[in-house]
């Protein structure tokens, strides 16, 4: 608790004196970067094929229910100066993070909203502005960013509720056009989509409301938007296809709905060759992801399904190209799926951004909390993720991962076991990412090849974590060969008690 409000005194100030004293900024840079290093250090989060690179929780305002800080982030890359950015959506405002340099991500700027204690805040950007909406009750708004001046400082160019709407609950940009997903007018009713023109990006024109077209759409929670093509996500309405047309009218092109394990679909994003989809249900939890063929609009088809270790409520999902898809999965963390064979999706990575839920894992109680978005699409390819608990965590994947979405990367060999901690003590955990679904069996041998303790998984499961007890090992190198049908891995540990 103390490392938290030591780090986020030290942010604050840091926030402050930068924009008043400019000579003062490499100082609280150096004692930031001193201080963030042991914070890292202090806390394991466990993980596959996904190292951390740096994590902050600048966040302080804590009146939000079950700690809730963070909700929706976005990412901007800055050509003119070859700068990257997390756009950091949390309970009081808006955070601007330079992550040009990952291992040291440091606050720009910060915009306010219009109260503390938010649950929902999501952000999208078009050239150099940026949107941010918020669906907590009012008093709220809708804010317009100009972010051209950064890293010095960004200007909000509009900050209201009475000239487009004063809350929403999501946004989506495709090409020059802002989608609205179900904003409430300042003293209005809640409609189900509204389309902007982006033309002039800092002050948006109407274009179309869904409801004008189709009034029994209640509502549109979120929406994947490519070329005008609205892949909407209507809550427990299901999965409909819209077509926003030159003329302002909006026609239906399909609905999905009565598929297996279906409830409050929540959002969606596609490959690019438009041939695949991705879906979350939120409402029930623990309801698992799922893989679309939407090849034809007139026949789509569940191809697959995924879920996280033990279920944990996949939120949203982010693709790239035709063969990743991130999904935040609330309190199991963010996972990387290989969707490049759609009916046979399979774990490639994983990393924990909220390991306090337990060695239990125990999903039925607070099912909301946790990993709530992320963002792969900065040229540099890091990712930006945030818990709703416990902050801003950059991460990279491996070089598998990067080679595939264009990195200049050797790809390397992709393990599908990792160990944590190393060195160990008295209890080691084992991650597997187990595609086979079948029962694993270990053995830990010395460096003379010896076989010094045996064991079986306890549990079987398409990700595995393991807890082995090794407080009765001597201290020295060991090795861990994990098998199985179709697996066997070893991984080298260090034993120091």
């Amino acid at each position: 608790m103390y490392r938290g409000m030591i780090a986020n005194y030290i942010l604050n100030a840091y926030i402050y004196f930068t924009h008043k004293y400019r000579l003062m900024r490499y100082l609280f840079i150096l004692s930031f970067f001193l201080l963030f290093s042991k914070l890292v250090n202090a806390q394991t989060y466990p993980s596959l094929n996904i190292n951390m690179l740096s994590h902050i929780n600048p966040e302080t305002d804590t009146t939000g229910a079950d700690g809730r800080k963070y909700s929706g982030c976005w990412g901007w890359y800055q050509a003119s100066k070859n700068k990257e950015y997390a756009l950091v959506g949390t309970s009081s405002g808006t955070y601007f993070v330079d992550v040009t340099n990952p291992s040291f991500p440091v606050v720009s700027d910060y915009v306010a909203g219009r109260h503390a204690g938010c649950t929902w805040r999501e952000i999208k950007n078009y050239q150099n502005y940026c949107y941010i909406v918020s669906d907590d009750a009012p008093p709220n708004s809708f804010q317009i960013v100009d972010m051209q001046y950064l890293p010095d400082s960004v200007h909000v160019v509009y900050d209201g509720a009475s000239t487009y709407f004063e809350r929403c609950h999501t946004i989506f940009v495709d090409g020059n056009k802002l989608y609205c997903g179900s904003p409430t007018p300042q003293g209005g009713n809640t409609t189900s989509m509204r389309v902007y023109s982006l033309a002039n990006p800092a002050a948006p024109t109407f274009i179309a409301q869904l409801d004008q077209f189709y009034p029994s759409i209640q509502w549109v929670h979120d929406m994947f938007v490519r070329n005008d093509t609205i892949y909407a996500s209507c809550g427990n309405q299901g999965f409909y296809v819209f077509k926003l047309l030159p003329n302002g009218s909006i026609t239906g092109l399909t609905q999905y709905s009565g598929y297996p394990q279906g409830g409050y679909n929540h959002s969606s994003w596609q490959t690019d060759d438009r041939k695949t989809m991705v879906f979350t249900d939120e409402v029930p939890a623990g309801l698992c992801a799922k893989t679309i063929d939407v090849t034809n609009l007139n026949n789509i088809t569940l191809v697959d399904t995924m879920r996280s270790h033990y279920g944990a409520t996949a939120h949203n999902p982010y693709i790239m190209g035709n063969t990743w898809c991130w999904i935040s999965s609330y309190q199991d963390g963010l996972y990387l799926y290989d969707i490049s064979t759609p009916s046979h999706v399979t774990i490639h990575g994983y990393f924990d951004t909220q390991p306090q839920h337990g060695t239990n894992d125990n999903f039925s109680t607070n099912s909301y909390r946790g990993n709530w978005g992320a963002y792969p699409y900065l040229p540099s390819k890091i990712i930006i993720a945030l818990d709703m608990q416990n902050g801003v965590f950059i991460l990279d994947a491996d070089n598998t991962y990067k080679s595939t979405v264009g990195v200049d990367e050797l790809p390397g060999k992709s393990s599908m076991m990792n160990i944590q901690p190393n060195p160990a003590s008295d209890k080691l955990t084992v991650i597997v990412a187990n595609q086979q679904n079948s029962k694993l069996n270990y053995t830990i041998s010395d460096v003379s090849g010896q076989i010094v303790q045996t064991g079986s998984m306890s549990e079987q499961n398409v990700l595995i974590k393991e807890s082995i007890d090794i407080s009765r090992l001597p201290d020295g190198c060991y090795f861990i060969t994990v098998k199985g049908s179709g697996f066997s891995e070893t991984k080298k540990v260090v034993v120091q008690h």
